[in-house]
């Protein structure tokens, strides 16, 4: 691992006490549809509509005045670049956002509207393009999951997690760059050590169930990721960082196919009330396609609902029961 810092409970207490009042405190909500315990953690809720203000909150937070008055850069397929742009918004400094042209366009307005600057490039080529940024202008990065503050910032869901269900016995994550899925298991493993941390994946961009069956990290073509309908889980390969975390915290790695993306999106919708975008999805789906996997007790992460309207549209007119 060499000098990667690795994240602990007391990192993500500290996010806990650093981000307060900057983000929602999400609830468990019971899901009767899928068996009287299974509970879902909305992060859609989040004012930005995904899970993502945590980790960008905590991560600015960090930065030093002088730092912060550089200007924060970061890369993101949309739910990140929203967040950064929001958290540099409450800190008074200027955010740059390098976001794939294949981006919906809702989520591209969505970064805009709150006052960054959009670049749009080539999905291969926006971590570069960043970099490139950085070099003329200046500013801090603040990437989207390989970062142990970022990564600590999203384990303040698994805290809330653990302080409302504590006999937790399973917790189904997404995972795209793997923050996430690192900093909740992080958390849970700490707090709820009976409890299994289960990362979930779309069929087309199971790099890291390939990477995790096989025992090293795996990546994928963009071009293979960019099928699925879930867009901000076209990573195609986890960090080193959150490797070494995944590798430590997570139990299982498991797939949902397209199918069952889309229908679980009409399902929350229909049954629970729940505007979740087809990456938000893609932990309830597997309450519903793979119940041997949610055992016990079940939390499922809606990520995020930041989905584009027409999308939203025909998922309830052609899955909506």
């Amino acid at each position: 691992m060499g000098g990667m810092v690795m994240v602990d409970i007391d990192d993500v207490r500290a996010a806990a006490k650093r981000i307060s009042g900057q983000h929602v405190r999400t609830p468990l909500l019971p899901w009767p549809l899928a068996g009287s315990e299974v509970w879902l953690k909305p992060e859609n809720l989040q004012p930005t509509g995904a899970f993502k203000l945590r980790g960008a909150a905590n991560a600015i937070g960090t930065l030093t005045d002088a730092e912060r008055s550089a200007g924060v850069v970061t890369y993101s397929s949309g739910n990140h670049g929203r967040a950064v742009a929001w958290a540099a918004r409450r800190y008074g400094v200027p955010a740059v956002v390098v976001m794939p042209d294949s981006t919906p366009a809702v989520k591209v307005e969505g970064v805009r509207a709150i006052g960054a600057e959009v670049i749009l490039v080539p999905a291969a080529e926006r971590e570069s393009r960043a970099e490139e940024i950085l070099a003329e202008r200046g500013g801090a990065l603040i990437p989207p999951f390989d970062h142990p503050d970022v990564i600590a910032g999203q384990g303040t869901i698994g805290l809330e997690i653990a302080e409302d269900l504590p006999d937790v016995d399973t917790v189904l994550v997404p995972v795209s760059g793997g923050g996430l899925v690192s900093g909740i298991a992080v958390a849970i493993k700490a707090l709820c050590p009976q409890a299994r941390v289960i990362a979930v994946e779309p069929e087309l961009a199971a790099d890291l169930a390939e990477g995790f069956a096989a025992g090293r990290r795996v990546g994928w073509p963009h071009e293979w990721t960019a099928r699925t309908i879930a867009d901000a889980l076209r990573v195609p390969l986890v960090a080193e960082l959150t490797w070494e975390h995944i590798k430590r915290f997570v139990d299982d790695v498991v797939t949902v196919p397209e199918e069952a993306i889309l229908q679980t999106t009409a399902r929350l919708a229909m049954s629970a009330r729940i505007v979740a975008e087809p990456s938000g999805a893609v932990a309830p789906a597997v309450v519903l396609t793979r119940p041997e996997v949610a055992s016990g007790r079940t939390v499922a992460i809606v990520s995020g609902g930041n989905v584009e309207p027409s999308l939203l549209v025909r998922v309830l007119s052609e899955y909506a029961t």
